[in-house]
């Protein structure tokens, strides 16, 4: 049987955290996240549509019995947030314990999230199963078990999947995408992402061998997506020629983030998560 997503011990350290939004809010709680501006917690901003699991303290009423519509009040300031998760589960995380390492990541999000009790939503491309959507600090474990089951197979849609994104309804809060970005379409993808207003952040998931290929001689490359097959003779200069021209790469996406005001954040598939969440991830700012 296969470790959980997270460890217990961690769970009890993330439970002091919260999510960092630079933004304002509007959701449906008086939450417990801090408004860029300052003011009452209790600023009404604008009326939704009730969904299952919503709080029913914020139902208003008075419109209830006029209309006969179920609508929640949204709030200002201090007011809960929209954690959007978009996971890549195309074949190229299967390598290297890329998809594992996204979903334990996304499950620390969501987790810290949850009992902040912030909506959170699981998004997926390629764009093979409908999002799911959870909220409240006993969700957790539908979560895990949703992140857990995600499988690496298919290409990625990215672009496919931001548009997708832009077009759900809902406040803009903050969406996170973890994805090993090994795609013609990365930078697309990310360009689209801010348009829906709210916080963008990148979760860059890279595997040793993508840093580093243990390869060397005559070889045949096999595009783990479309299966194409290259022939290529693979010299100590050629892979070192080939190491950086993909640190390269990947700086020049980290750029292309910040240049497009997205957060950008690279972890190595086999890096020890906690020390990433309560360190390096805290003095970023991305958790507090």
């Amino acid at each position: 049987m296969a470790p959980p997503l997270l460890d217990p011990a961690l769970l009890g350290r993330l439970e002091s955290l919260q999510l960092r939004s630079r933004r304002r809010l509007a959701g449906q709680l008086a939450g417990e996240h801090r408004s860029p501006r300052h003011g009452s917690s209790l600023d009404f901003a604008d009326f939704r549509e009730y969904h299952p699991g919503d709080d029913f303290r914020r139902i208003d009423y008075h419109l209830l019995a006029r209309l006969d519509v179920v609508l929640i009040k949204l709030f200002e300031a201090e007011d809960d947030l929209h954690l959007r998760l978009l996971v890549d589960t195309s074949a190229s995380m299967a390598e290297g314990g890329k998809l594992r390492q996204a979903a334990r990541l996304a499950a620390a999000l969501g987790f810290v999230a949850l009992v902040r009790r912030d909506a959170v939503t699981v998004h997926t491309f390629p764009l093979d199963r409908p999002p799911a959507r959870f909220v409240g600090r006993g969700a957790a474990p539908a979560l895990f078990a949703r992140l857990e089951a995600l499988v690496a197979t298919g290409d990625t849609r990215f672009a496919a999947a931001a548009t997708q994104l832009l077009s759900r309804p809902g406040p803009p809060g903050l969406t996170v995408v973890l994805s090993d970005l090994l795609t013609p379409e990365w930078e697309a993808g990310l360009t689209r992402l801010p348009a829906r207003g709210g916080d963008v952040t990148v979760v860059h998931v890279l595997a040793e061998e993508d840093l580093h290929p243990p390869l060397e001689g005559d070889v045949e490359l096999v595009d783990s997506e479309t299966g194409r097959r290259v022939a290529v003779s693979l010299s100590a200069d050629s892979v070192r020629a080939y190491e950086r021209t993909f640190l390269r790469w990947a700086d020049a996406v980290e750029l292309r983030c910040r240049s497009a005001g997205v957060d950008y954040l690279r972890v190595a598939s086999d890096a020890d998560i906690e020390p990433v969440l309560l360190g390096s991830w805290r003095r970023a700012g991305v958790l507090r």
